[in-house]
């Protein structure tokens, strides 16, 4: 019996994935493919990807879950992605230039971006080169000819669906991270277009999330051997739709644990940071938005010690190993508390005592990543209870993170709340986007609220201490660099 299904991508930052779902979120085929990002010499830290490459990558993984799904028939198909990616197109409407969200290369004139606070007020954050307007202006500025063939720009998760519809536009939770949006007021702004530098006609309509937007063009229908009148759905960022995902609601909030840890709470009204520390976001949902703090890059650098350390284990035997350790043998500092700029390069490493302890083995190391996930999601709450306080015990948590019921277990204790997480927690943006579809085309699928882990606080007294040593450790780290940088200023004023 042929079954309704979703056809979802989902461009993250290390990989592509192409899932198909059933209407209640179930996968019945997923694919991914990792993205090649290309350096660029003219920057200290910057990189791109080609869009005809990945679109390329992207085609062959739809075939790939189409062909392993022979009962089911496409209702529907959205996009989510990375935030803060964009892609540009020239005059043609032809796709010539991703910048990934770790692209970086608008660092060097961020001092010069204006009014912080004035930027702020407008735009939910401070001028940053993890935003795209940023990335925009440093490619202005040192690589003028790519600028100047854009004709168009928009999110990576809006130019899936161009690519499938034809139809240019920006949704509304990805226009929240071009520095050029307006949060508060819900449209583009002239007054951040004028400061940047950066043509108002450059910038799509601005289309709402679940809006569907038109049906496969005729081409892309023929290479994927599906109907021409399959809708394309309008997505969004992948952070929001993930949220959506746990069922959250305005006044709850949600860990998201992923590349970075987004710690953010829905509301219903507009909420501004008078430290300029919080981001504020536009949802998927309509009249929502996320107040959110974010340490950065935290679940990538677990991902890559486990490749060094256990590159031919399984996640289990790791976690395994991890919880048969006794005391901590090292505190790590891998960036996520050394700077405010989540994109920074710093220098960090391990800390642990010389000469070294015959106890010390690879699983410390590992462990010590992990903690670092968890304190510097404490950090980052802590900030935004300032912002705005959170009444509910209970805490949503989802991403891929979470298979490591350690570090659910480490928040729970962490943060003295209930970490709450649903099931499709590990595929959580697919999970959001099936819900996003099934309201736009008024399928009603199964609710089952109640289908979810929950991890209680527990009080740890050697958690604590881990946690105000891995503190000092950054202050340690922090100084070193302080340090640094007044020795190399002396002597380029000596001469």
């Amino acid at each position: 019996m042929t079954q309704q299904a979703y056809l979802v991508f989902d461009i993250g930052t290390g990989n592509a994935r192409v899932a198909v779902t059933d209407i209640h979120g179930q996968i019945l085929a997923i694919e991914r493919a990792d993205i090649a990002y290309q350096r660029d010499p003219l920057y200290p830290d910057a990189c791109s990807f080609v869009p005809e490459i990945l679109w390329e990558q992207i085609i062959g993984l739809t075939r790939t879950v189409l062909s392993a799904v022979t009962d089911a028939r496409i209702a529907g198909i959205t996009s989510t992605s990375q935030r803060q990616g964009i892609v540009l197109i020239d005059g043609q409407g032809q796709p010539y230039l991703g910048l990934p969200n770790i692209d970086n290369r608008g660092r060097e004139w961020e001092a010069a971006a204006g009014d912080h606070q004035r930027i702020y007020q407008q735009t939910g954050r401070t001028p940053s080169a993890l935003f795209s307007g940023m990335k925009l202006v440093g490619l202005r500025e040192r690589r003028r000819a790519q600028y100047d063939v854009m004709s168009r720009f928009t999110s990576i998760s809006d130019w899936v669906t161009y690519q499938l519809s034809g139809i240019l536009v920006y949704e509304p939770s990805q226009a929240s991270e071009t520095l050029l949006y307006d949060v508060a007021q819900a449209d583009w702004s002239l007054d951040m277009c004028s400061n940047f530098g950066i043509d108002l006609s450059t910038l799509p309509p601005l289309v709402p999330s679940g809006t569907v937007l038109g049906t496969l063009t005729e081409e892309i229908a023929v290479q994927l051997g599906l109907s021409s009148t399959v809708p394309v759905i309008v997505g969004g960022g992948d952070t929001q739709l993930a949220m959506a995902s746990t069922g959250a609601k305005p006044g709850d909030m949600v860990i998201v644990s992923g590349t970075t840890t987004p710690i953010a709470k829905v509301t219903a009204d507009y909420i501004s940071d008078p430290n300029s520390v919080a981001w504020i976001n536009a949802h998927t949902w309509p009249g929502q938005w996320l107040v959110e703090t974010n340490p950065g890059i935290t679940g990538l650098n677990y991902q890559r010690l486990k490749s060094i350390f256990y590159p031919n284990e399984s996640y289990a035997v790791m976690e395994q190993e991890i919880g048969e350790l006794g005391d901590s043998e090292c505190v790590s500092a891998l960036g996520a508390y050394l700077s405010s700029e989540k994109n920074a390069r710093v220098q960090g490493g391990f800390l642990f005592d010389a000469p070294i302890s015959d106890q010390l083995s690879r699983a410390h190391f590992v462990r010590a990543a992990l903690y670092e996930i968890a304190f510097s999601v404490k950090v980052n709450f802590e900030q935004l209870m300032q912002v705005t306080p959170l009444d509910n015990p209970v805490i949503r948590a989802c991403g891929g993170g979470l298979q490591s019921r350690l570090l659910a277990q480490t928040l729970a204790n962490l943060l003295g709340r209930e970490i709450r997480i649903a099931k499709g927690y590990e595929q959580a943006s697919v999970a959001g986007a099936v819900a996003l579809c099934n309201t736009a085309l008024g399928y009603t699928a199964d609710a089952d609220e109640y289908s979810f882990t929950s991890f209680r606080p527990e009080y740890n007294t050697a958690l604590e201490q881990d946690y105000q040593q891995w503190r000092q450790t950054q202050l340690f780290f922090a100084s070193q660099k302080q340090a640094l940088a007044a020795e190399v200023s002396a002597a380029d004023r000596h001469g």
